[in-house]
């Protein structure tokens, strides 16, 4: 699998945009949601990004070593690190769970089960999939095209 900087820059930005944009006017009211939907943006591209640099892009390379990678490959690695993602997310909230938001009350083990099987961590899995799955259409796309563009020249 070749890398795509087009891929990299755009794949993981549409899952923060649309959750944002769903939650921001739920948080709100009636009131304006350009400082909600920021606040919730901020923070959630950084895990996309994050996980998208830090685990993606390792593990396809890692898997690219391996065998060809294809686009049902791919989208089962993004599935699989988007469930991972879900422990260092609950350990944050888990960090913040005391009283005033201080620290947590209970032991770590104890939190997780009830924190990771709440079903808003559905959001994770299906968006290191939908994630994956345009990092590989972007990369392809180009790919095929820089080969089309390369064929015509010659």
């Amino acid at each position: 699998m070749h890398f795509s900087w087009t891929g990299l820059i755009l794949a993981p930005l549409p899952v923060p945009l649309i959750a944002s944009a769903v939650v921001a006017p739920l948080l709100n009211g009636d009131g304006p949601v350009v400082l909600p939907f920021l606040i919730l943006l901020i923070p959630a591209c950084m895990v996309s990004y994050g996980t998208t640099v830090f685990l993606f892009l390792p593990a396809l390379f890692l898997l690219s070593l391996w065998r060809p990678v294809t686009g049902w490959m791919a989208c089962a690695v993004g599935f699989v690190l988007g469930a991972a993602v879900i422990v260092p997310v609950t350990l944050l909230a888990w960090k913040g769970s005391g009283a005033d938001s201080g620290p947590p009350t209970e032991p770590f083990w104890v939190f997780f089960p009830s924190w990771a099987t709440d079903p808003l961590m559905l959001v994770f899995p299906v968006a290191g999939l939908l994630t994956a799955g345009l990092y590989w259409w972007l990369a392809k796309w180009r790919h095929a095209r820089a080969a089309m563009l390369a064929a015509t020249k010659n």
